[in-house]
């Protein structure tokens, strides 16, 4: 079996083409997505439509849940400018769109061989929000697990690729599709923004006689690209992503 991962794709539809053009080459059985679909990218009405059409199954992440409830983006810390850039996603997106986000899943568990499974989430089991780094203290991090088991536990939302051994099981982040960072952000810390990498990320997963094995990929792309898609729209954080880019 050969899964892809991918996740954070933040309505970057250039980066969601390229990584999916890489993807079909590799003849993967199934394509899942780990959540964070559509807000802050300057075209969420067309990654969702990709994401819908290819009929890929997603995990429900933070950004996606505060386009269903409004409120909830007021307990996440978080800048004002971030807020309005949601605010103008959900008012791009028809309701069919909405509708889809909706179908959206907590957690999804992929059997394997053996008696084994892969575990899907956002942040972690217990939260779409809560961050799982490399440096998280292995207590907290049995906490954050809430108990779940598995070959592979993977998620996303801190746009950093991340491959770890917890407790005899492999702990993956599958990394950014639309905006992998270059170190650690706290959404809650200084207004500076972080710095966005000019390459798009996914994670591939092969799982053969027994054995599972783990790759993390970096796939570039056109920075020329990235910057005229920013500036040709009218997302409040037009600006900011094509300075990064610039």
């Amino acid at each position: 079996m050969r899964i892809a991962l991918i996740s954070d794709i933040h309505g970057n539809e250039i980066a969601l083409r390229t990584v999916l053009k890489e993807i079909d080459e590799e003849a993967v059985d199934a394509i899942y997505c780990l959540g964070d679909v559509a807000p802050l990218g300057p075209h969420p009405r067309e990654t969702i439509d990709i994401v819908r059409s290819r009929g890929i199954p997603c995990v429900m992440g933070n950004h996606d849940e505060f386009l269903l409830l409004p409120e909830l983006i007021h307990s996440y810390p978080t800048a004002p400018v971030v807020i309005d850039a949601v605010d103008w996603c959900r008012a791009e997106l028809p309701t069919a769109d909405v509708d889809f986000l909706r179908t959206f899943e907590r957690e999804i568990t992929i059997p394997l061989n053996g008696g084994r499974s892969i575990c899907l989430f956002h942040g972690s089991p217990r939260s779409h929000m809560e961050m799982i780094l490399a440096t998280t203290p292995a207590g907290e991090l049995d906490m954050m697990l809430d108990g779940r088991r598995g070959a592979v536990l993977a998620g996303g939302h801190t746009h950093i690729q991340m491959l770890r051994q917890h407790r005899g099981q492999l702990l993956v982040n599958a990394g950014s599709v639309g905006m992998p960072f270059e170190e650690h952000f706290d959404a809650g810390g200084p207004a500076a923004p972080p710095r966005i990498l000019d390459h798009a990320e996914y994670t591939l997963i092969q799982s053969r006689r027994g054995r599972v094995h783990v790759e993390l990929r970096r796939v570039p792309l056109d920075r020329s690209q990235l910057h005229k898609a920013a500036l040709d729209s009218n997302n409040p954080l037009r600006d900011m992503l094509a300075a990064q880019y610039a």
